[in-house]
Protein backbone atom coordinates (compact mmCIF):
# COMPACT_ATOMS: atom_id res chain seq x y z
CA UNK A 1 0.00 0.00 0.00
CA UNK A 2 1.28 3.27 -0.98
CA UNK A 3 1.00 5.75 1.97
CA UNK A 4 1.67 9.28 3.04
CA UNK A 5 5.26 8.51 4.72
CA UNK A 6 6.60 7.00 1.33
CA UNK A 7 5.85 10.93 -0.27
CA UNK A 8 7.36 13.12 2.37
CA UNK A 9 11.09 13.86 2.18
CA UNK A 10 13.48 14.05 5.40
CA UNK A 11 13.33 17.67 4.92
CA UNK A 12 9.67 17.87 4.83
CA UNK A 13 9.57 16.40 8.19
CA UNK A 14 12.21 18.10 9.65
CA UNK A 15 10.16 21.57 8.48
CA UNK A 16 7.26 19.69 9.82
CA UNK A 17 7.89 18.94 13.25
CA UNK A 18 10.51 21.48 14.18
CA UNK A 19 8.35 23.25 16.61
CA UNK A 20 7.73 20.01 18.06
CA UNK A 21 11.54 19.04 18.67
CA UNK A 22 11.89 22.27 20.28
CA UNK A 23 9.41 22.32 22.68
CA UNK A 24 10.55 19.31 23.87
CA UNK A 25 13.82 20.83 24.14
CA UNK A 26 12.68 24.00 26.21
CA UNK A 27 10.88 21.63 28.38
CA UNK A 28 13.36 19.60 29.18
CA UNK A 29 16.01 22.26 29.04
CA UNK A 30 14.06 24.01 32.18
CA UNK A 31 15.28 21.04 34.44
CA UNK A 32 19.00 21.01 33.39
CA UNK A 33 22.13 22.78 34.49
CA UNK A 34 23.27 26.39 32.60
CA UNK A 35 25.97 24.34 31.10
CA UNK A 36 23.43 22.26 28.82
CA UNK A 37 23.02 24.17 25.23
CA UNK A 38 19.53 24.42 23.96
CA UNK A 39 21.03 23.97 20.15
CA UNK A 40 23.01 21.05 21.25
CA UNK A 41 19.46 19.40 22.77
CA UNK A 42 17.52 20.44 19.32
CA UNK A 43 19.95 18.97 17.27
CA UNK A 44 19.67 15.54 19.06
CA UNK A 45 15.89 15.98 19.12
CA UNK A 46 15.93 16.43 15.15
CA UNK A 47 17.73 13.10 14.96
CA UNK A 48 15.78 11.38 16.98
CA UNK A 49 12.75 13.04 14.86
CA UNK A 50 14.41 11.01 11.79
CA UNK A 51 14.66 8.06 13.40
CA UNK A 52 11.67 8.14 14.55
CA UNK A 53 10.30 8.78 10.63
CA UNK A 54 12.38 6.25 9.41
CA UNK A 55 11.10 3.25 11.99
CA UNK A 56 7.78 4.55 12.47
CA UNK A 57 4.88 2.15 11.49
CA UNK A 58 1.14 3.34 11.29
CA UNK A 59 -0.19 -0.49 11.64
CA UNK A 60 0.89 -0.07 15.64
CA UNK A 61 -1.67 2.54 16.79
CA UNK A 62 0.06 5.21 18.27
CA UNK A 63 0.11 8.58 16.03
CA UNK A 64 3.24 9.04 14.47
CA UNK A 65 3.38 12.52 16.56
CA UNK A 66 3.26 10.32 19.69
CA UNK A 67 5.97 8.10 18.68
CA UNK A 68 8.12 10.60 17.63
CA UNK A 69 8.22 12.54 21.03
CA UNK A 70 9.48 9.33 22.61
CA UNK A 71 11.94 9.12 20.13
CA UNK A 72 13.12 12.59 20.48
CA UNK A 73 12.67 12.95 24.49
CA UNK A 74 15.21 9.89 24.18
CA UNK A 75 17.80 11.29 22.00
CA UNK A 76 17.86 14.09 23.98
CA UNK A 77 18.19 12.46 27.25
CA UNK A 78 20.97 10.11 25.46
CA UNK A 79 23.18 13.82 24.61
CA UNK A 80 22.78 15.04 28.26
CA UNK A 81 23.57 11.43 29.89
CA UNK A 82 26.64 11.20 27.42
CA UNK A 83 27.81 14.76 28.73
CA UNK A 84 28.10 13.74 32.71
CA UNK A 85 26.65 17.33 33.46
CA UNK A 86 26.49 16.87 37.03
CA UNK A 87 28.84 17.30 39.54
CA UNK A 88 29.63 15.00 41.81
CA UNK A 89 28.84 16.63 45.20
CA UNK A 90 25.03 17.20 43.61
CA UNK A 91 25.03 13.29 42.84
CA UNK A 92 26.42 12.80 46.79
CA UNK A 93 24.41 15.03 48.22
CA UNK A 94 21.27 13.78 46.63
CA UNK A 95 21.89 10.02 47.56
CA UNK A 96 22.60 12.06 51.55
CA UNK A 97 18.87 13.64 51.11
CA UNK A 98 17.40 9.98 49.66
CA UNK A 99 19.01 8.18 52.52
CA UNK A 100 17.69 10.16 55.26
CA UNK A 101 13.92 10.52 54.09
CA UNK A 102 14.45 6.66 53.99
CA UNK A 103 15.83 6.27 57.69
CA UNK A 104 13.49 9.10 58.89
CA UNK A 105 10.32 7.43 57.34
CA UNK A 106 11.63 4.40 58.39
CA UNK A 107 10.81 5.77 62.22
CA UNK A 108 7.99 7.78 62.65
CA UNK A 109 6.00 5.40 59.60
CA UNK A 110 4.53 8.37 57.66
CA UNK A 111 6.11 10.82 55.15
CA UNK A 112 8.98 12.60 55.85
CA UNK A 113 8.77 16.72 56.47
CA UNK A 114 11.55 19.10 55.30
CA UNK A 115 12.10 19.95 58.78
CA UNK A 116 12.61 16.74 59.79
CA UNK A 117 14.81 15.23 57.04
CA UNK A 118 17.07 18.44 57.65
CA UNK A 119 16.94 17.91 61.01
CA UNK A 120 18.07 14.55 60.24
CA UNK A 121 21.35 15.54 58.24
CA UNK A 122 22.19 18.38 60.98
CA UNK A 123 21.65 21.03 58.27
CA UNK A 124 19.33 24.05 58.16
CA UNK A 125 16.57 23.88 56.28
CA UNK A 126 17.93 26.99 53.67
CA UNK A 127 20.88 24.60 53.02
CA UNK A 128 18.73 21.65 52.94
CA UNK A 129 16.66 23.81 50.10
CA UNK A 130 20.15 24.31 48.24
CA UNK A 131 20.01 20.86 48.07
CA UNK A 132 16.99 20.20 46.47
CA UNK A 133 17.60 23.17 44.18
CA UNK A 134 21.04 21.89 42.83
CA UNK A 135 19.36 18.49 42.91
CA UNK A 136 16.25 19.05 40.39
CA UNK A 137 18.36 18.39 36.92
CA UNK A 138 18.98 15.01 38.02
CA UNK A 139 16.29 12.86 40.25
CA UNK A 140 13.54 12.24 37.86
CA UNK A 141 15.71 11.33 35.05
CA UNK A 142 14.94 7.54 35.36
CA UNK A 143 11.48 8.72 35.85
CA UNK A 144 10.91 10.36 32.45
CA UNK A 145 13.04 7.32 30.86
CA UNK A 146 10.32 5.11 32.21
CA UNK A 147 7.35 7.02 31.08
CA UNK A 148 9.10 7.21 27.49
CA UNK A 149 10.16 3.54 26.67
CA UNK A 150 6.17 2.54 27.34
CA UNK A 151 5.73 1.67 23.36
CA UNK A 152 9.27 0.89 22.61
CA UNK A 153 9.03 -2.11 24.74
CA UNK A 154 6.99 -3.97 22.13
CA UNK A 155 9.10 -4.14 19.53
CA UNK A 156 11.43 -6.36 21.67
CA UNK A 157 9.14 -8.73 22.48
CA UNK A 158 10.27 -12.91 20.97
CA UNK A 159 7.93 -15.40 19.94
CA UNK A 160 8.83 -18.74 21.70
CA UNK A 161 5.98 -21.44 20.77
CA UNK A 162 3.67 -19.26 19.51
CA UNK A 163 3.61 -17.05 22.71
CA UNK A 164 5.37 -13.78 23.40
CA UNK A 165 7.74 -13.37 25.95
CA UNK A 166 10.44 -10.97 26.65
CA UNK A 167 13.84 -10.35 28.02
CA UNK A 168 14.86 -10.91 31.96
CA UNK A 169 16.28 -7.35 31.79
CA UNK A 170 12.62 -6.61 29.95
CA UNK A 171 10.36 -8.31 32.65
CA UNK A 172 13.05 -6.58 35.22
CA UNK A 173 12.07 -3.32 33.62
CA UNK A 174 8.35 -3.89 33.79
CA UNK A 175 8.44 -4.69 37.23
CA UNK A 176 10.40 -1.49 38.49
CA UNK A 177 7.86 0.52 36.37
CA UNK A 178 4.87 -1.68 38.97
CA UNK A 179 6.78 -0.42 41.78
CA UNK A 180 7.78 3.19 40.94
CA UNK A 181 3.76 3.75 39.98
CA UNK A 182 3.00 2.54 43.04
CA UNK A 183 5.16 4.51 45.12
CA UNK A 184 3.50 7.63 42.98
CA UNK A 185 0.34 6.91 43.99
CA UNK A 186 1.52 6.62 48.28
CA UNK A 187 3.34 10.50 47.87
CA UNK A 188 2.30 13.33 49.62
CA UNK A 189 -0.76 14.84 47.07
CA UNK A 190 1.22 17.96 46.20
CA UNK A 191 4.40 16.20 45.67
CA UNK A 192 1.70 14.18 43.39
CA UNK A 193 0.05 16.91 41.33
CA UNK A 194 3.67 18.58 41.00
CA UNK A 195 4.55 15.47 38.87
CA UNK A 196 1.46 15.21 37.21
CA UNK A 197 1.53 19.02 36.30
CA UNK A 198 4.92 18.40 34.83
CA UNK A 199 4.98 15.41 32.78
CA UNK A 200 1.74 14.62 32.11
CA UNK A 201 0.42 18.32 31.85
CA UNK A 202 4.10 19.45 30.56
CA UNK A 203 3.67 23.08 32.65
CA UNK A 204 6.89 24.79 33.39
CA UNK A 205 7.80 25.34 36.75
CA UNK A 206 6.51 29.12 36.66
CA UNK A 207 2.97 27.32 35.39
CA UNK A 208 2.92 24.80 38.13
CA UNK A 209 3.55 27.59 40.69
CA UNK A 210 0.31 29.54 39.52
CA UNK A 211 -1.67 26.82 39.77
CA UNK A 212 -0.74 25.86 43.11
CA UNK A 213 -0.27 29.68 44.21
CA UNK A 214 3.79 29.46 45.34
CA UNK A 215 6.92 30.30 44.06
CA UNK A 216 8.48 28.99 41.62
CA UNK A 217 11.12 27.96 43.63
CA UNK A 218 9.27 26.22 46.15
CA UNK A 219 7.45 24.17 43.04
CA UNK A 220 11.03 23.35 42.20
CA UNK A 221 11.80 21.96 45.77
CA UNK A 222 8.32 19.87 46.02
CA UNK A 223 9.49 18.74 42.57
CA UNK A 224 12.89 17.66 44.16
CA UNK A 225 11.49 16.70 47.31
CA UNK A 226 9.24 14.12 45.00
CA UNK A 227 12.38 12.81 43.51
CA UNK A 228 14.09 11.93 46.62
CA UNK A 229 11.50 10.20 48.27
CA UNK A 230 10.97 7.99 45.59
CA UNK A 231 14.53 6.98 45.26
CA UNK A 232 14.74 6.69 49.01
CA UNK A 233 11.68 4.08 48.15
CA UNK A 234 13.50 2.20 45.40
CA UNK A 235 16.49 1.46 46.18
CA UNK A 236 16.04 -2.42 45.73
CA UNK A 237 16.06 -1.33 41.93
CA UNK A 238 19.20 0.70 42.60
CA UNK A 239 22.72 -0.52 41.49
Amino acid sequence: MYTKKATLSIDAIVLKYDSLVKKIAYHLLARLPSSVDIDDLIQAGMMGLIEAYKRFESTKGASFETYAGIRIRGSMMDEVRKSDWAPRSVRRNSRAVASAIREVESFSGREATDLEVASHMDISIDEYHDILHSSMSTQLFSYEEMLDSETGSHELDIKVDGHTSQPDHLVEEAGFQIHLAQEIERLPEREKLVLSLYYNDELNLKEIGAVLGVSESRVSQIHSQAAMRLRSRLTDWQD
